[in-house]
């Protein structure tokens, strides 16, 4: 389906299968029972005015008994009454089955919305990378939700308001042509065709309205999502009031925006309003005629305006279903489009699942580009051997992050193949290949959940106990349990409530939940502080242990004892070798170790001189006193005061 160009008719067959489920027989049972009681209401619906006329012909001693009456004095005195009172029960029989056809058919309406949001859902995280930084988070929460709106607003108004209101159109057309005769028709007919003609076109002119109303409501959606999330960052830079400007920005785009949509929608119910009360006068006006020849009865002009007011309801609708149906597509189009987009990486056709038997990982010329004018990588070749270490580092820029993003095949090669074990990962399922890789990046980004739930992320069938053993290895145990909610402790939005170093450790456990047999470590440690870092490195060299690891490091004191160390430079690899031979080469590597261990002597002599400046007396601390901070505060802290 278009983006651009949706239409009802492709939007329902869209929709079709989720109305109509093959595998759902108590759905489709529903589906028929709510179309029988429409149909019996809209019966009931017609047959109300008629009662009105009865009553009223009653009450003024004209017209006939709807039934023989052998007592004249009794039909006199009773029929007035009974009319009305038929009158009132033919409109409770209405309400009721309308109501009853509404409940059945609710369950239709949101089994539907359920599947349809949940395929969305899915297909989302089927999706690439590249899909996902070229989007805004904001706006694809604001696509799939109003997008589960504009599916409800679909299924119910075309079953449960489209349908009726033609049938209810075509009934009242009928009894005016058998009661009255084909003026009154004429008349109908030509309310109608103005009606609509003026709606669809109002309704046009209101589209182009209504897509800039929600493209300043997602904008401003966005701007107040990005801030919340930034929220640190705004208090850092003192930008509140920068912040709460742009928001206004937005916010006025999209309040003149709905202003011109309400104002727009009053000149679109006038202009109706004006249509139909002219063809109601028309038709009241031929009656009266007809009462003053004596050819039709009080009841009957009673029954004549009954009839136009009765369908001045399904008109009403009709322009109100044909707005909302429009309203409810461009709504609905994103999401489809969104549906309608391929992933970018696919399993092959009757990919096997990747057999990890020693865990050895190859490289192979591999080359990548995110854009195609600007080569990232340019044919690298290395190895990760089984159970070995290779480090990859280099200047901000080489590449060193895209590599771990090429194993986990979030992207697909420009050229060259990287192997696991032989195996080509292109080849295999991505489902295996990623189960068999665990990954403990910079920035660790936890669920706004408790600490248990965002360990047993790491293999979700794990017990209590695993979960806690795990986290006991990543020696982030302790500081749970003096916790006042110990496991049950919730982390916050991306997991602000901890420090840099206890989601380090939270990752860490998870990964080792997961006990994968290839560890990727994307400079896991390089936004920590020296201490944190010691320990993390620690906990880190205890899960490698044994298992392929590749990582990707920042601070090269990290990677020492790494098997092989990888220089990548402009995407290409200009260095390799041992930490020693690496020195010994007086090359790229020397250079960056050289550098960052002149910044680490200049940090220790600063720390060294306010050491001296804030210290009267030279006598140790006692062992309390030396105690990590982060070892001795609750979780529940701001990470701001952690560390």
């Amino acid at each position: 389906m278009s983006a651009s160009r949706g239409t009802l008719l492709t939007t329902v067959i869209h929709l079709w299968p989720y109305i109509w489920p093959s595998d759902r027989r108590e759905l489709k049972l529903r589906v028929i029972w709510a179309m029988v009681l429409l149909l019996v209401a809209k019966l009931a619906t017609v047959a109300v005015p008629f009662t009105f006329k009865w009553a009223t012909d009653a009450l003024a001693g004209t017209g006939s008994a709807p039934f023989a009456a052998s007592d004249w004095l009794l039909w006199a005195l009773a029929a007035p009454i009974a009319m009305t009172i038929a009158y009132g029960g033919m409109r409770i029989l209405m309400a009721a089955l309308t109501q009853l056809r509404d409940g059945l058919f609710a369950k239709v309406a949101m089994h539907a919305v359920r599947r349809l949001a949940f395929r969305t859902f899915v297909h989302m995280h089927e999706l690439s990378l590249r899909f996902h930084l070229e989007r805004k988070t904001g706006g694809l929460t604001r696509v799939l939700e109003r997008g589960r709106n504009a599916i409800e607003t679909i299924v119910r108004m075309v079953i449960l308001q489209l349908s009726p209101t033609i049938i209810e159109l075509a009934l009242i057309v009928g009894v005016l042509m058998w009661q009255f005769d084909w003026r009154y028709v004429a008349v109908i007919m030509v309310t109608v065709a103005f009606y609509m003609v003026f709606t669809y076109y109002a309704t046009e002119w209101r589209i182009g309205i209504r897509r800039k109303m929600n493209d300043s409501d997602t904008d401003a959606n966005i701007k107040a999502i990005d801030s919340l999330l930034n929220y640190e960052t705004v208090k850092y830079f003192s930008a509140e009031q920068r912040e709460a400007e742009r928001y206004d920005r937005a916010m006025a785009r999209y309040e003149d925006a709905s202003v011109m949509a309400y104002t727009s929608l009053a000149v679109l119910n006038a202009g109706q309003a004006a249509i139909f009360t002219c063809g109601l006068a028309a038709a009241m006006v031929l009656c009266a005629f007809e009462i003053k020849a004596g050819t039709k009865t009080v009841g009957d002009f009673v029954l004549i305006n009954s009839m136009m007011i009765q369908l001045y309801q399904p008109l009403n609708f009709m322009g109100m279903v044909y707005r909302e149906i429009k309203q409810a597509i461009i709504d609905i189009e994103t999401m489809f489009a969104i549906l309608a987009r391929d992933p970018e990486i696919k399993d092959v056709t009757g990919a096997p699942p990747l057999k990890v038997t020693s865990g050895t990982v190859r490289f192979e010329n591999v080359a990548f580009s995110y854009e195609p004018e600007r080569r990232i990588l340019k044919g690298i070749s290395f190895e990760v051997p089984a159970g070995k270490t290779v480090a990859v580092v280099g200047p901000s820029g080489a590449g060193k992050s895209t590599i771990s993003r090429l194993l986990f095949r979030f992207y697909d090669l420009a050229g060259g193949r990287i192997l696991i074990d032989g195996q080509d990962i292109a080849k295999v399922t991505q489902t295996s290949l990623r189960k068999a890789i665990g990954m403990v990046p910079q920035d660790t980004v936890l669920f706004n959940d408790t600490i248990r739930y965002n360990i047993r992320y790491g293999r979700w069938e794990a017990s209590d106990l695993e979960v806690e053993e795990a986290a006991k290895l990543a020696q982030i145990d302790p500081l749970i349990r003096i916790a006042p909610k110990g496991y049950e402790t919730e982390v916050g939005e991306r997991g602000l409530k901890l420090s840099g170093g206890e989601k380090q450790r939270v990752a860490i456990a998870r990964t080792i939940l997961k006990a994968p047999p290839i560890l990727v470590l994307d400079e896991a440690t390089s936004a920590l502080d020296s201490h944190t870092e010691k320990e993390i490195q620690d906990a880190l060299e205890r899960v490698a242990k044994g298992r392929t690891t590749l990582v990707i490091a920042h601070r090269l004191s990290t990677i020492v004892g790494a098997d092989e160390i990888i220089v990548l430079d402009q995407g290409v690899i200009v260095e390799r070798g041992r930490h020693s031979e690496l020195l010994a080469q007086d090359g790229l590597y020397a250079s960056m170790w050289n550098r960052q261990r002149e910044a680490e002597e200049a940090r220790e002599k600063l720390a060294r001189a306010g050491e001296d400046a804030g210290a009267p007396n030279r006598n140790p601390p006692p062992v309390e006193d030396v105690i990590p901070e982060a070892a001795a505060k609750p979780l529940e802290a701001p990470a701001d005061a952690a560390e």
